[in-house]
Order: structure tokens, then C-alpha cells, then sequence
């Protein structure tokens, strides 16, 4: 037994570290990639790990625990109270449509009605893994629909408190589990009269909350003023893990719990402490648990029943995506946001594993059915990233956006006659694009978020809704007339596409890019662009300051920076043509430093008005 465990940990492991790079060289990002290296090696297919995937999936299911732990301690509770309105009104409507509409098309298809109840509240959850993952791999986490996103998936982790509540009482067949529990063993809560378990529920969650505001701040201080590392680390998993066995106790979400607990240490000094301790863990069991997910895909099942595995996903997803683009539409979002925001939510999720088993050790789903059903899910999460892909890469470049009014139309993209086109509106962007204005130049900017758009036109900056990389929307901004194209977008190999597209078609452009990395920088040479490295300038801002701080006159800091900054961007150009040769750009960078020092210790830096010396 010890030795399967450690085989299987090993195979889990050579899995998850070739899965990740393989995602995201492949462009389909870390998830598609878990789930179908855990497809490959899972009992369906080649059988590696044997037959013990549910104990892993048990054991996985922790990382999405500790992903609501890291999520809380992002969101102080004045964020999450101005939140409310998304919370329990679009995530509030969305498990209840869906809930309603599920279970309207499995009575349609002859499932008794109490089994089609509680398939269509399991069904309504997504998995707030898969979604999360996927939101912060395509860049579109801080957008309004990666906002909304979230909002929904919280409302629907506070969604399985009632669900579990309620499944029980929709019980009409026989008991397959002894435990009742779906093989997870008695709870607290079972014990205790019925009268008595919703007080329960509330004082754990009170306990979770009284802990994290009052107790676990002083608590923490006194394990760092220890000064060892390892006790900080520990400390957090254990709170993490009791708050988790807390909530399983009293029946409700070991996720919510955590979470919870999260929120109320969003404002400790300690929160990034915790969150960088927590973070290692959370994602391995979380590429650990996609793995589980695609070695729980049933090819035999799906093989004997194709067709109907084949429906049920089909449906699952089509309905979830139509009502998910309806309640945005409801809620004003914009027409590439509503896409989003339905592509990200329309899988199944996580808690239909949970769930699922649950409902057939209660009586309430027949096991054949159940199985099904988690084919489905298993299925829809694995469609998922792709899904989002096809909306995000192909569908989007070729839709518009909306006003306020709601109508769908083609990009808004004019030509102004300019002679300066900014793609990217963002970070590096917007303080560009507001100096160019303001000393006549206002180019023509182009942004792929439409709701940011429609901010920026509302405070009078003129911004068009449109994708750089679309050789038409170039040209329609007015490409073939302008003199300069600035690229300020943060997804380098898009850069990189652009600038290809232009040195084609728009050859008398100058071209002056971000440079998001120094490799990105390396690129960027090579394609004979001028480029500014984006961190370059306020750390230099910042290091003024800090030479000024300790006497060195104004004058010369700023001097030293000036050199620096020169000598930094000769040093790219000169190492750009060696950085695949390792010896040689080891050897240029040690060389490079030398230089460095010699030139800014050949020209002290004086300090009130004395030269420095060592």
C-alpha cells in the first residue's frame, strides 16, 4: 500500500510538472493541460494510477479550499459590501434560472422530478477552480466580466450551504451508502436534533468570524515575532485545515469557511505573508485536482453511451452560456463581456463531485444516472479553457461592442487622421495617451475591453473599441495614414504579431513598443523596434528619490540615473545577439555590472555638496 502511494504520488507529480509547460507552449493554458495529461494517464486510458482516484480527488479537493483562503485575503469587506449588488443579485439569479431550467429539460427527458431538482442545483455550480485559473491566464480577471465572474461563483459557494440542506429531503430511493454521507463518514451535525443544527451552522461560521477578526491577527504577530519561517507556514495550515474540518462538521462548504476566514484577515499586516506561505500549496493540490478530474473522465461509459453523454454536455453548456448571456445582458454588460462572462461560467464544477455523491448516498440520484452526470461535468470542465479561447481569440476579433443602449454593432474604429495610433489603454497606456493629448498629438487609441472604453469616453478621452492584432481595424483606425504605431498591450507574443502585421502591410510605420520582460525586449530589438522597458522608469523615479533621501545632490542623482538608463538599454542591444548562447551572456551580463560600477564611481556623486567617497 505504501509503495502504490508513493508510485502514484510520483506519477501525479511527473504529471503535473509536464502539464503546465505543455498547456501553455501549446497556447490552451495549465488547466486544458492538467486535464488531459490526467486524462491520458487515468483508468480510462493507460491506467497509471491505478483505481484509487477518488481518495487523490478527496485529498485535491483541498487545493480548491485553499484557493478561497488565498481569494479572501484579496478582498477587504468594504470591497465585498459594495459587491453585494452582483452577489445576491446576478449570482442569486443565475443558480436559480439555471437551477429551474436544468431541471425543466431533465423532466423533459423522463428523470423523475425530485432527481431532476437536485441535477439542476448541481448542475448550476461552476467550478470556481477551473474559472479563477482560466480568468487569470487570459488577462481578463480585473475586467467587468471577470468581476462578475467572481461574484457569481461566490453567491454559488454559498449556494451548497442551502443544497446540502435540501437534497436530503428529496430522497425517494433506496440508501446506497451506509453512511448516508456519500462515503465521507458521520458528522457533528447528524448527531444533533434537527431543531438544533441551524444554530449550529451559525455559531460556526460566528466562531470562524469572532477567530479571524479577534484572535488569529495576535496569534500570528507572537508566531512571527519567533522568527522562525516554518512556524508561520504551519500555523496557517493548520488554521486553514481546522477551519476546513470546522465546516465539514457542521455541513457546510469547507471553501466558504476558509474563505470567510480569508476576508477577515484581509486587513492583517500578515495577509501577503499568508498568502505567499499558502500559495505553493494551493497550487500544486490545484493542478493535483484538474489532474484528478481528467483521470475521473469515464471513456468506458462515454464509449457505450455516446449519444447521450454527448446531449448532456451539449446541454449543459448551451443552456448555462444562454442563461449567463441573458442575465448580462439584463445586467448592461457589454456585448464582449457578456460572451466572456457566459464562456467562463458555462461548465459544471467541482461540487457536483461532492454533491453528486452526496445526493446518490442520500437516495436522491440513482448511481447510474449520477454517473452520467459526472461524465458530463467531468467533460464540460475539460471544454472549458478551449471554450473561453474560441471566444476570447476568434469569435471577439470579429464582433463589435455595445453602447448603453444595448444594440450589438462592428467595432467603432474611425480613422481621425492622426499621426499617432496607441494600441492598449491600460497602465502603460493611459498616462501616454494623456501627455500626447494634452500636448496636441491625440492619437488614435485602440482597446479591446469595451467597458473600459466606454469609462474613458465618459470622461472625455476619445478611446475606440477595437483588437490591434485585426489587420482591418488597423486599417480602418487609419494605419496606412499614420506616421507611428505605440504598442502598450501587456501579452507579448500579440506584440510581437502586430509589429509582424505591420512590417507587411504597413511598412512606413515607426514603431515604439512596451517591452513587458527583458526577453520581451530581446524581441522587440530583433524586430527593429524601438522599445521601453516598462518597469525601467519608476524604478529609476524611485531611486532618485532614494539617493536624494541620503544627501546626494538633485542634480547628479537624476545624472546617474540618465547614465544608468542608457547604458541599461545599450547593454540589451549588445547582449540581444548572444541571449541563446548561455556562456557568452553569463559572461556579457558579469561584464556589463563591471562597466556599470566603473562608469558611475568614475563620476562620484556629490553628497551636500562634497564629493563622495568610499
Amino acid at each position: 500500500m505504501d509503495g502504490n502511494l508513493f508510485l502514484n504520488g510520483f506519477i501525479y507529480l511527473v504529471a503535473a510538472a509536464l502539464a503546465a509547460p505543455l498547456g501553455r507552449r501549446l497556447g490552451v493554458g495549465a488547466v486544458l493541460g492538467y486535464l488531459i495529461i490526467g486524462a491520458i494517464i487515468g483508468p480510462s486510458a493507460f491506467s497509471l494510477v491505478g483505481e484509487n482516484r477518488e481518495e487523490v480527488m478527496h485529498f485535491a479537493e483541498f487545493g480548491v479550499v485553499l484557493m478561497l483562503f488565498v481569494i479572501g485575503l484579496e478582498i477587504d469587506l468594504s470591497r465585498l459590501w459594495k459587491m453585494r449588488g452582483p452577489i445576491l443579485g446576478l449570482g442569486g439569479l443565475q443558480v436559480l434560472l439555471t437551477t429551474l431550467v436544468l431541471a425543466a429539460a431533465s423532466l423533459l427527458l423522463k428523470v423523475d422530478w425530485r432527481e431532476a431538482l437536485a441535477m439542476g442545483m448541481i448542475l448550476a455550480l461552476s467550478s470556481t477552480a477551473i474559472v479563477m485559473q482560466n480568468l487569470r491566464e487570459r488577462g481578463i480577471s480585473d475586467t467587468s466580466s471577470g468581476t462578475q465572474s467572481f461574484a457569481v461563483l461566490l453567491f454559488q459557494d454559498i449556494a451548497v450551504i442551502p443544497m446540502i440542506a435540501l437534497l436530503p429531503l428529496l430522497a425517494f430511493l433506496p440508501v446506497t451508502s451506509s453512511d448516508g454521507h456519500g462515503g465521507h463518514g458521520h458528522t457533528l451535525i447528524e448527531s444533533i436534533p434537527d431543531w438544533s443544527r441551524g444554530f449550529v451552522v451559525v455559531g460556526a461560521i460566528l466562531i470562524v468570524v469572532v477567530i479571524g477578526r479577534f484572535v488569529l491577527s495576535p496569534w500570528l504577530r507572537w508566531v512571527a515575532s519567533l522568527k522562525v519561517p516554518e512556524a508561520l507556514t504551519s500555523t496557517t495550515l493548520a488554521l486553514v485545515v481546522g477551519i476546513a474540518l470546522l465546516m465539514n462538521e457542521v455541513g457546510l462548504s469547507p471553501a466558504l469557511g476558509t474563505f470567510v476566514a480569508g476576508v477577515m484577515l484581509a486587513s492583517s499586516e500578515f495577509r501577503h505573508e499568508l498568502e505567499s506561505d499558502i500559495d505553493p500549496f494551493k497550487s500544486l493540490l490545484l493542478a493535483v485536482f484538474f489532474i484528478a478530474v481528467g483521470a475521473g473522465i469515464d471513456f468506458g461509459l462515454i464509449a457505450s453511451q455516446p449519444f447521450t453523454i454527448g446531449m448532456m454536455v451539449v446541454g449543459l453548456i448551451g443552456l448555462k452560456a444562454a442563461i449567463l448571456y441573458g442575465l448580462a445582458t439584463w445586467f448592461k454588460m457589454a456585448f464582449d463581456q457578456r460572451l466572456l462572462f457566459a464562456a467562463a461560467l458555462a461548465q459544471g464544477g467541482e461540487f457536483a463531485f461532492v454533491l453528486g455523491g452526496f445526493a446518490v448516498g442520500q437516495g436522491v440520484i440513482g448511481e447510474e444516472l449520477a454517473a452520467q452526470m459526472i461524465a458530463a461535468v467531468a467533460l464540460s470542465m475539460a471544454l472549458a479553457p478551449p471554450l473561453l479561447i474560441l471566444v476570447q481569440k476568434v469569435i471577439l476579433p470579429r464582433f463589435g461592442t455595445t453602447e448603453t443602449d444595448g444594440e450589438v454593432r462592428s467595432p467603432d474604429v474611425e480613422n481621425d487622421k492622426v499621426k499617432v495610433l496607441l494600441a492598449g489603454f491600460g497602465r502603460f497606456g493611459h498616462p501616454m495617451g494623456r501627455l500626447l493629448r494634452s500636448a496636441g498629438c491625440m492619437p488614435t487609441v485602440l482597446e479591446r475591453d469595451s467597458d473600459h472604453v466606454d469609462l474613458l469616453r465618459r470622461i472625455g478621452l476619445k478611446c475606440y473599441y477595437g483588437d490591434a492584432t485585426r489587420l482591418h481595424l488597423l486599417k480602418a483606425a487609419g494605419a496606412e495614414d499614420a506616421k507611428i504605431l505605440i504598442l502598450a498591450i501587456d501579452d507579448e507574443d500579440e506584440s510581437i504579431g502586430i509589429i509582424e502585421t505591420c512590417r507587411k502591410h504597413f511598412p512606413h510605420l515607426k514603431i515604439f513598443a512596451r517591452a513587458c520582460s527583458r526577453d520581451h525586449a530581446y524581441r522587440l530589438h530583433e524586430a527593429g523596434v524601438r522599445f521601453f522597458v516598462e518597469q525601467l522608469g519608476t524604478s529609476l523615479d524611485c531611486a532618485i528619490a532614494v539617493l536624494e533621501e541620503l544627501g546626494h545632490e538633485s542634480g547628479h542623482a537624476k545624472d546617474a540615473a540618465r547614465r544608468f538608463k542608457i547604458h541599461e538599454m545599450e547593454a540589451i542591444c549588445d547582449a540581444m545577439p548572444h541571449r541563446n548562447d548561455e556562456k557568452e551572456f553569463m559572461g556579457m551580463a558579469q561584464r556589463n555590472l563591471e562597466e556599470l560600477d566603473s562608469l558611475l564611481l568614475n563620476a562620484p556623486l556629490p553628497i551636500g555638496g562634497q564629493t563622495k567617497k568610499e
